[in-house]
């Protein structure tokens, strides 16, 4: 990866409370488990910013070096990756990605 795009993904996942690295853009999501996600998302009824990896293949490969996780889409909680549609999935079941968002709204 080079400088500059780790800088590109940095600048993107620290400027944002809530991120998520998706294919299509949050309203309309190109593929299930980016669908899932958003869904989940907007279920909590949070604020969240989304990265159209398919309009940008430096980045759709870039961030899952950045990550070292091979899948899309990712989320970011506070500049932090929380992981994929399953994980995500499960904290939203245990209630953890709740507690997760409501932290990272309130900082």
């Amino acid at each position: 990866m080079t400088p500059e795009l780790k800088e590109k993904i940095d600048q993107l996942v620290n400027s944002h409370k809530i991120l998520v690295f998706m294919k299509g853009a949050k309203l309309m999501p190109q593929c299930g488990f980016s669908n899932n996600v958003v869904q989940i998302l907007n279920t909590l009824g949070v604020p969240f910013e989304t990265v159209d990896v398919l309009a940008d293949e430096e980045i759709r490969q870039g961030i899952k070096e950045y990550s070292s996780w091979p899948t899309i889409p990712q989320v970011y909680i506070n500049g932090e990756f929380v992981g994929g549609s399953d994980i995500v999935y499960q904290m939203y079941q245990d209630g953890d990605l709740q507690q997760m968002v409501e932290v990272a709204l309130a900082s």
